[in-house]
């Protein structure tokens, strides 16, 4: 906007400063046509061609003004200048403009990053005490986390257990998504058998999600990759599509050689470009950061994805390089 502004201003000065060389430059040669004493200028009698007196004009080589002879009305005086000369004077102001635009250009960056930084430091600060506070209540919960799972394991199996053991694990499945969002921990290479792992995620949702038609079909394969991000992966893939599923909708999950196929019934994706934004949600459940985990872990891994809306069919593909 200021460098908008700025353009503005410098145009029309230009503008105006490009009159007054020209207003100087015939009151000049109107002078000139009197005492002839500017070395400038030259002359030239003419035949007279009804053309305008006193105004300055151009044509191919020189600008020029006609004044009366008085004791020759049929002749006109033609005092001249050279066009490249005048062209000269204008781009002296251009670049004279040019620098002066320049500086305040550069003197109103600094003003507006300083400005920028002074604005957005508490901001800033904010953000990394919000960060710290988040990290320390994840790591506060581990401790009563673990203590609430071992525990559930000594306990006698009934369904009241069951259902407190379900929540229980929904609990610790959300604390490490965030853990994992907020660590940068460095990942490692292992071979994993993808079946292992994806029983695993579908023994954790398929409890809580019985009334969606589950459909398996898994091969034997292994890939390598760091088995805690992949098992961050598709809990976060298993989760959407069971939260966003229709009421008596359905999950098929698909293993090849290197690829994971994940397709679940939906109501329908509004930006299926943004899914994997972080904070990104089309509805007020969830945090809006499942997804953009996915989007951060397969960069790393190196794992390519695809998310494709067909009608109201959602269809995750990841492909192991």
């Amino acid at each position: 906007m200021i460098e908008i502004f700025l353009v503005f201003i410098f145009y029309n000065y230009y503008k105006i400063e490009e009159e007054h060389i020209s207003e100087a430059l015939f009151l000049e040669m109107k002078n000139y046509s009197f005492d002839f004493e500017d070395e400038r200028f030259e002359i030239d009698i003419i035949d007279n061609k009804d053309d305008k007196l006193y105004e300055l004009m151009f044509d191919e080589d020189y600008v020029y003004i006609l004044v009366p002879l008085p004791k020759s009305p049929e002749e006109r005086l033609k005092v001249y200048y050279p066009l490249k000369n005048y062209h000269t004077l204008l781009h002296n102001l251009q670049n004279e403009l040019f620098w002066q635009f320049f500086i305040l250009t550069l003197i109103a960056l600094v003003i507006a990053l300083a400005f920028s930084y002074y604005s957005l430091r508490p901001l800033r600060n904010s953000l990394r005490l919000l960060e710290e506070f988040i990290k320390d209540i994840i790591h506060d919960l581990n401790t009563p986390i673990s203590s609430m799972l071992i525990n559930l394991k000594m306990m006698e199996k009934n369904h009241r257990v069951e259902s407190i053991a379900k929540s229980t694990n929904s609990i610790a499945m959300l604390h490490k998504n965030l853990d994992s969002y907020l660590r940068e921990d460095p990942l490692s290479k292992e071979s994993i058998v993808l079946k292992e792992l994806i029983e695993e995620q579908v023994a954790f949702f398929r409890p809580l999600y019985d009334y969606l038609d589950w459909h398996i079909e898994l091969d034997e394969n292994s890939v390598q990759s760091d088995r805690n991000a992949l098992s961050r992966i598709l809990y976060n893939l298993i989760s959407n599509a069971c939260k966003y599923n229709t009421s008596h909708g359905k999950i098929y999950i698909k293993t090849t050689k290197n690829r994971i196929v994940i397709q679940n019934s939906s109501y329908g994706v509004k930006e299926p470009s943004k899914v994997f934004h972080r904070f990104y949600k089309e509805s007020e459940r969830g945090l809006g950061i499942g997804l953009h985990i996915v989007e951060k872990l397969a960069t790393k891994l190196g794992i390519d994805k695809s998310f494709i809306l067909q009608g109201n069919t959602v269809i995750v593909t990841l492909t192991f390089r």
